[in-house]
């Protein structure tokens, strides 16, 4: 790329900022600071940007397209500067011209387009194709709104709108002109043509506009561009006057207004299966015609396409797909069936099949009555053939419509050429247990591609410090070559490196410390262990099973506060869905339990608990380089992969875990010694589970230390939950603990007492946590992609650019 040096960027941002706000550059406001440095960059980058996407038509290079309801990608500001290499220069330009640098930065918005891991490991698997050379295309949903915005009012949590396009976004760029049409709704039939054909025709559809806004993905300092491209639902510019009432209106911009809709009633669940087919029809017309300007024969549409389905959300791809090449291309049955499984790839991401997405027959056939014919042919043409191979049984096992209802993950599985899990447990589980009939038809579709993160987002931006310590150390290559992190493991006995990672880490812990003072107006000791517990909430990821430890500790602590237990402080950043009540039961009890212990003098500040609000990628970045202690306990077998646990490893933190999802890999690098591990194994679990001879009730009666435990939640210990306390009491007990709590508490427990003996002593734990360093780089997302290239969608980068890896 072409160098910038300092003194240029500052005359190139400062007229920028005349031109754009007709006052010198000191007098804006940090935001309009940020705009402007947007369109800086905007102009430093959009040169390779056209030059990428022209080199593709010109090369008719495959393009691998990566369909997903989710994308979250946090700011972008840091990782453009970083990824351009212009992060020192700019950083530097603005300092001397007497701008905080960070401000700026926090100027961004954090757009929450996505749940949790499935949206951000889309995103960094998003970076990791620009950064290998993969030509790849992300294709999602430009919401108006966010997950939404999470507060916290007396300990309860309250969602509240997360509308990140407020102000303008400098990256996006408006494609109105490749806007394509989505159809919903009407009639639909079959009518047969001169030559004998049957075509479709249409009447009284509901058609909205896709329009697409596309945001560069920036190859790490390689001059690579790739697209990631969302799109939002307008009215139609030649049909406004069919949408003249506001109800119509908002029925088109409602398809893109909010993340994941409530789908706890039929309106709800209706709006979320437009968005999956808007989502599915709009990326699958932009790809046709993409191919069809290649000017190539149908049948090498494989060649020069890939698409990969996210989950099961965009599986109306597959049908759709079969729409356009028989209805619009006139290709036979058998010429689009060939065609479409060469194309499609589906990544599973759930372990239950009673979790996986399905959707009842008749609202598709209301919805998108086109479609619903070629599922119902799908389907026929499943149960007839497999029945010749496998007898009907089998045929109608993995048929993808059962009971009324299109699952979904059966439709992704029958109709694509690869079906690939994310840890290498949940792949085995997969082909055991949950989708075992599919691997008696299909014994060679699946394969796993273990989860990975980009250490460019989760270290190098997120913790300098720890970048410039293995600079000085192991050199710059790990930067390029995250293996080569593996140096570390050298210096293990380095006296000198283990005092400078303490020093790192307590760096980042006074920074995280200073937040919570400022925000939160809780004092938090940075030389007491950072326990860290921050993902999704949900049952089955037992937050729950830590809440029981901290109440465990706590009591004993107020007994006797000579105990021989480890300073402490819990951390928890979490969302629950709107619609998850017993989620948010939980929230307030952590919640009410942080108001009891953060102000009982009897304890001496031995337990602090902060639960950040609003959890997001920006305050991932502040929380995870300071976590000593990385909290993994989800029951075995329930947890796909898991990636902040590779997030929080490549940090430095310490893991304790049950063998379950990537964690499993994780134990396997780093070896027994330096991972604390826990609970049932899977099988275990799975026993134990068909045996139907678990009695949490007898557990409770016979258990003092869990009965003391779980009587805090219903006789007043804990203030403020009297009804949050007797369900979540009841689910532990009278419902019988679905996610085996009690069963794994004492384990969990002494789990918990060898990480204080160990945390004692601190060269043995900072030996422990430079292991963990160490052994993190085989968990770039850049060696997942990979491997996904390679294995998957047969795009593997030249010879020269594998050799870097």
């Amino acid at each position: 790329m072409k160098p910038m040096d300092v003194e240029t960027f500052k005359e190139v941002y400062k007229k920028r900022f005349e031109d754009v706000y007709a006052i010198q550059y000191h007098m804006g406001s940090t935001l309009e600071q940020f705009q402007v440095l947007g369109q800086v960059l905007r102009g430093y980058y959009t040169d390779y940007w056209i030059e990428n996407n022209q080199e593709k038509i010109d090369n008719q290079d495959k393009q691998v397209y990566y369909f997903s309801m989710e994308f979250l990608p946090g700011r972008q500001l840091k990782t453009y500067l970083l990824n351009l290499d212009v992060y020192d220069t700019v950083k530097t330009g603005l300092t001397d011209l007497g701008l905080d640098f960070d401000k700026i930065v926090e100027a961004e918005v954090d757009p929450a387009l996505g749940n949790g891991g499935l949206g951000r490991l889309a995103s960094c698997f998003m970076d990791s194709m620009a950064s290998t050379h993969v030509y790849g295309n992300g294709c999602g949903i430009r919401y108006q709104y966010g997950l939404f915005k999470q507060k916290f009012i007396d300990g309860y949590q309250i969602e509240l709108p997360e509308n990140w396009l407020r102000n303008p976004n400098p990256w996006e760029v408006r494609k109105e002109s490749k806007s394509v049409i989505v159809r919903f709704g009407g009639n639909v039939w079959l009518e047969e043509q001169k030559d004998g054909k049957l075509k479709p025709k249409y009447e009284h559809t509901f058609d909205v506009l896709a329009v697409p806004y596309d945001t560069p993905q920036i190859g790490y300092r390689n001059g690579v561009v790739n697209n990631l491209r969302l799109f939002s639902a307008e009215i139609p510019y030649d049909e406004e006057s069919k949408y003249i009432t506001s109800e119509q209106r908002q029925e088109v911009n409602s398809i893109t207004e909010v993340l994941y809709p409530d789908d706890s009633n039929y309106e709800g669940r209706l709006l979320r299966l437009k968005q999956e087919y808007f989502l599915s029809s709009a990326g699958i017309q932009t790809i046709v015609r993409y191919f069809k300007n290649l000017k190539l024969p149908w049948t090498r549409f494989p060649e020069k396409v890939a698409i990969h389905i996210n989950d099961t959300h965009p599986t109306l791809c597959i049908p759709e797909l079969m729409r356009i090449l028989l209805d619009e291309e006139d290709l036979t049955w058998e010429q689009a069936w060939n065609i479409s499984k060469k194309t499609f790839s589906y990544t599973n991401h759930t372990i239950l099949q009673e979790a996986m997405e399905r959707w009842p027959v008749y609202m598709i056939e209301s919805l998108i009555p086109r479609i619903a014919q070629i599922i119902y042919e799908i389907n026929a043409r499943h149960i007839r053939n497999k029945t010749e191979l496998y007898g009907s049984e089998l045929a109608y096992k993995t048929a993808p419509i059962q009971d009324d209802q299109v699952l979904m993950a059966n439709l992704a599985i029958i109709s694509s050429h690869s079906v690939n899990g994310v840890a290498k447990l949940h792949t085995e589980i997969l082909e055991r247990y949950t989708l075992s009939d599919f691997k008696t038809i299909y014994p060679f579709r699946f394969n796993n591609k273990t989860n990975g993160v980009t250490h460019r987002r989760w270290v190098q931006l997120a913790n300098e410090p720890l970048s410039q310590l293995l600079d000085k150390t192991i050199g710059e290559e790990w930067r390029f070559q995250p293996k080569e992190m593996r140096l570390l493991r050298s210096y293990i006995d380095d006296e000198s490196v283990l005092d400078q990672l303490q020093q790192v880490k307590l760096t980042n812990k006074k920074r995280f410390a200073k937040f919570v003072s400022e925000q939160m107006n809780i004092e938090i000791d940075p030389h007491a262990m950072f326990d860290v517990q921050i993902k999704r909430l949900h049952a089955y990821k037992r937050q729950l099973l830590q809440v029981m430890h901290i109440i465990d500790r706590y009591l004993q602590l107020r007994d006797n506060p000579e105990a021989k237990l480890a300073k402490r402080v819990f951390v928890f950043g979490a969302k629950a869905a709107p619609s998850y009540y017993y989620a948010k039961q939980i929230i307030k009890l952590i919640n009410a339990l942080a108001d009891l212990v953060n102000n009982d003098p009897r304890i001496n500040d031995m337990i602090k608990i902060v639960f950040v609000e609003n959890y997001s990628v920006s305050l991932a970045e502040l929380i995870i380089p300071a976590a000593d202690l990385s909290e993994q306990i989800s029951l075995a077998g329930k947890e796909a992969s898991g990636t902040s646990n590779m997030k929080l490893m490549a940090n430095g933190a310490l893991t304790i875990a049950t063998l379950d999802g990537a964690n499993v890999e994780i134990s396997n690098l780093v070896g027994p010694d330096d991972i604390f591990l826990f609970g049932m194994k899977a099988d275990e679990v799975q026993v134990l589970r068909d045996s139907h001879a678990y009695n949490a009730r007898d557990i409770y009666e016979r258990d003092p230390q869990i009965q003391r435990i779980l009587n805090s939640l219903i006789d007043g210990t804990i203030p403020g939950i009297k009804s949050e306390g007797i369900d979540i009491f009841n689910s532990l007990v009278t419902d019988n603990d679905e996610y085996f709590l009690l069963k794994d508490y004492h384990s969990f427990y002494q789990a918990q007492m060898k990480v204080d003996i160990n945390y004692a002593n601190k060269k043995s734990w900072t030996q422990k946590s430079l292991i963990n360093i160490a052994q993190s780089g085989k968990f770039s997302a850049d060696y997942t992609i990979l491997r996904y290239a390679s294995d998957i969608w047969n795009v593997a980068p030249e010879t020269e650019v594998l050799q870097q890896f």
